[in-house]
């Protein structure tokens, strides 16, 4: 199953990364309330902490992007891009599980799981085998 598609690894990042920087990157960079409204999230009504906190995520989401974007176009550090991103989708189903578990979290968190779990075995699938 490991690299079953790494032929196609960096359309894979391009792909990846255009769809996630669109809706998760910079919705949670640039516009985290109205994202975390839209996600079924009860925003309080002292916002500052909120805010801050999503916009930090929204950046690191952004650097991740970045990386995923130069590997897709270039190549350069293909290995290591797949290595932060199974990474980044393994612990976010942890992350979310958690959250479902203590029930503290809306239903659209919960169906993250899903998300992430795919694109964890996409990663895979796509993972960049020499030769």
């Amino acid at each position: 199953m490991i690299g079953l598609w790494s032929a196609h690894s960096q359309t894979f990042l391009l792909a990846m990364a255009s769809v996630t920087t669109l809706a998760f990157a910079l919705p949670i960079t640039f516009a985290p309330l109205a994202w975390s409204r839209l996600m079924q999230w009860k925003v309080p009504a002292d916002t500052d902490l909120v805010i801050y906190f999503a916009r930090c995520l929204g950046v690191f989401i952004l650097i991740v992007e970045a990386l995923a974007f130069r590997a897709g176009l270039t190549g350069v550090a293909i290995e290591f891009t797949f290595q932060v991103l199974l990474a980044v989708f393994g612990l976010m189903v942890v992350l979310h599980a958690v959250g479902m578990v203590q029930r503290i979290q809306p239903w659209t968190e919960n169906a993250e799981i899903l998300m992430y779990s795919g694109l964890a075995v996409l990663a895979l699938l796509f993972w960049p085998v020499a030769g």
